[in-house]
């Protein structure tokens, strides 16, 4: 199955963009957010979840890994399918859906056309309860200096690691992301977009 397509995008339309590979142009279903890091005529790299259904071969395509981790993660939510996935991602950016579960913000779920109150408690309940169950303690690794949690900045680092966590990343990979990083006085955006810049795609 496709792991990523490059070509040249041919087709930029509201939630579609074709990109042609050796002649043949590829319809992918994408979110605002990536929509707006694409331009026609330019080469792009989009990286792909396929659904294949009896009636339907969709591709859905993300500019980058952590929005795909977002999208794939959602799904793994019952009563969330592609559509609501992508329409959440058109609305928030992989962090901003991050750290929206983490906070239990449901304002910024809802804030996505067709998502309600009650989806959004869903995604929030499950996404948060399947971080406990990976990661029982979100307490600093030693491997990248993060100081006590009863700290405020220890809360961001806490924080920051929950959020990379909803976004699939392993605690071997955030502290590999950021050995030898001053985490000391990041906020909590700046640590997971640090990582989300340093992690290997």
């Amino acid at each position: 199955m496709f792991y990523y397509l490059e070509g040249t995008v041919t087709v930029l339309t509201e939630g579609i963009a074709v990109i042609d590979v050796g002649g043949a142009g590829y319809l992918l279903n994408v979110s605002l957010y990536t929509l707006s890091k694409l331009e026609m005529g330019k080469k792009a790299r989009l990286y792909t979840h396929v659904i294949i259904r009896e009636d339907a071969f969709d591709i859905y395509g993300f500019s980058d890994m952590s929005e795909k981790r977002s999208f794939e993660l959602l799904l793994s939510v019952s009563g969330v399918g592609p559509k609501a996935a992508q329409s959440i991602l058109s609305s928030v950016t992989p962090e901003g859906f991050a750290m929206a579960v983490i906070n239990e913000n449901e304002k910024a779920l809802t804030a996505a056309p067709g998502i309600g109150k009650r989806i959004a408690q869903r995604i929030i309940l499950e996404l948060k309860d399947k971080i406990a169950k990976e990661n029982t303690s979100l307490a600093a690794s030693p491997d990248i200096g993060f100081i006590p949690k009863e700290s405020g900045a220890g809360k961001t680092a806490a924080d920051a690691m929950a959020a990379l966590m909803v976004l699939g990343y392993s605690q071997q990979e955030i502290s590999s992301a950021l050995k030898g990083a001053e985490i000391d006085g990041m906020t909590t955006e700046e640590i997971i977009k640090y990582v989300l810049k340093s992690s290997v795609k």
